[in-house]
Order: C-alpha cells, then structure tokens, then sequence
C-alpha cells in the first residue's frame, strides 16, 4: 500500500516516521490524530520484532508439542506483518525471514507427529535456538522427512516475496526479459507448493539465491539478473 510516511501530530505537533515506528499514533502523546507530510510511497514492510526468547525459556517445563505450537504461533505473526517494500525501497528476501518460515513449516510437523524421531526434534531444536538470528541448519543435514517443510518454507516465501516485487515494480517500466523471469520464478514456486515441498532441500535454497539475484537485477545489476535468468533455467525438481 502506498502511505505518507512523514507525519505530523494534530494534538502538539510532534512530527515522526511512521516508517520507523509502524504506527500513526503520535509517540509524544498518543493522539491519533495525525497528517502525512509527503509523498505516498509504497511501504509492505511493518515494524515487528521476532524474538524467540520466551520460547525458549519453556524449553523445561512444555511438551515438545506444546512448545512447537508456541514457535509456530510466534512465527506466523512475525511473517504475517512482514513485508519486502520499506519507503519504496524493495529490501532483499532475508535470512530471518526464510527461517521464520521453515521454522513455522517444521513446528507444524512436529507438532502433530506422535512418533517424532530424536533427528526430527534436534532439527527442530536447532532452529528454534537460532532462528531469530536467522541461522538455520544447511541443507545436507535436513532430515528426510522434513524436507518437505523445507521446500514449502522456500517456496511460500518467495511467493510473497515475488508478490512484493510485482507492487515495487508496477510504476516501472520492466523489459520483456525481466517480466518473462518473475513468470519464471512464479512458476517454480507452483511446481514445488504442488509438490507439497517435496524437494531437495539444495533445490529450495537454489530457488532462494536464484530469487534474491533477480532482485538485484531488477534492481540494475545486469550480471545478477544475467545470473538470476541462469539459475532458473537451470532449476531441477528431480535430483533428491
């Protein structure tokens, strides 16, 4: 959505970012009376802190269920206010993000599998100890049976990431080239959520890089794009 970011308070005057804080009431006085200042511009990207903290700290005291539900709860509200556009500007598809979303793809699986095996919940434990940093395990050492979340969390990122991008760039002027690549793009995505992630995981991390040089392609970077056109040209679902 487009917004006037610049705001000036009604009540006192106070002037803020609403970039910054994510919010139109007034830090001063919390009058939400307020009046944008500037140009709209278009801005997907809200103010939310991922902080897996509190979760973590139950680590004794809930059931290994009981605390995946928890991640997965604090993972979907994270990736349901984030976004990729900040002031106009199109951000990169972040490490954060993406282990958000496995993490929420993971806990979900663990949450509803009663014969969870010790590889499974190690997995899911690495992730829940790092995932606000945006670490998350390398691919080789998915389990099998996760792998799946691993493929849906890549793929449904880059959905939304992609969706971004198409806002970003409706006021610009795309060439043929580049719009024929988020096709592309957009049709990998379908391939691998139809295939319920089913993927090797070095597959839905090629998809990741692959997403992140059309973006600096589009961009001006003509090497990245050049590169962006090569990986997904060259992207393969049948090599697990």
């Amino acid at each position: 959505m487009k917004v006037r970011g610049e705001r000036e308070c009604k009540e006192c005057g106070t002037r803020w970012s609403y970039y910054e804080t994510g919010s139109v009431g007034c830090p001063a006085c919390g009058s939400l009376r307020s009046v944008g200042i500037d140009e709209r511009t278009e801005h997907t990207d809200l103010q939310v802190a991922f902080d897996l903290t509190p979760v973590r700290n139950a680590i004794d005291d809930l059931s290994t269920d009981d605390l995946a539900a928890r991640a997965r709860e604090e993972c979907r509200e994270y990736i349901r206010r984030r976004g990729f556009v900040n002031a106009g500007t199109l951000r990169e598809l972040d490490d954060t993000y993406l282990a958000a979303s496995e993490l929420h793809h993971v806990a979900d699986i663990v949450g509803r599998d009663i014969r969870l095996e010790e590889r499974e919940e190690l997995y899911f434990l690495a992730l829940l100890r790092d995932a606000d940093t945006g670490e998350r395990p390398p691919a080789a050492e998915v389990p099998p049976s996760l792998r799946g979340a691993r493929g849906l969390a890549a793929a449904n990122a880059v959905r939304e990431y992609r969706r971004d991008v198409r806002t970003w760039a409706a006021d610009r002027d795309l060439t043929s080239a580049e719009r024929g690549a988020l096709e592309t793009l957009g049709e990998h995505v379908t391939r691998i959520r139809m295939l319920d992630g089913d993927v090797d995981p070095r597959t839905a991390d090629r998809l990741i890089e692959a997403t992140r040089d059309l973006a600096n392609g589009l961009r001006g970077d003509e090497l990245a794009f050049t590169q962006a056109q090569d990986r997904l040209e060259s992207l393969e679902f049948d090599d697990a």
